[in-house]
């Protein structure tokens, strides 16, 4: 294989990968969306259960 044709397949992969980003940011960002609504879904009650707490000590 020639630098040359080492070259074309550098570009043709970086090309392909320019492509895929948009759909990987998207991907990561559904997970990221879902990760944090979990969070605040599973400390939901705890959270409430504190401010309860402090409100009855007032």
């Amino acid at each position: 294989m020639t630098f040359s044709e080492c070259m074309d397949l550098i570009k043709w992969a970086r090309k392909r990968q320019e492509g895929q980003t948009m759909a990987e940011y998207a991907v990561v960002l559904g997970v990221i969306t879902l990760a944090v609504v979990g969070v605040f879904t599973a400390l939901a009650g705890g959270i409430s259960g504190a401010i309860n707490s402090v409100k009855g000590a007032i």
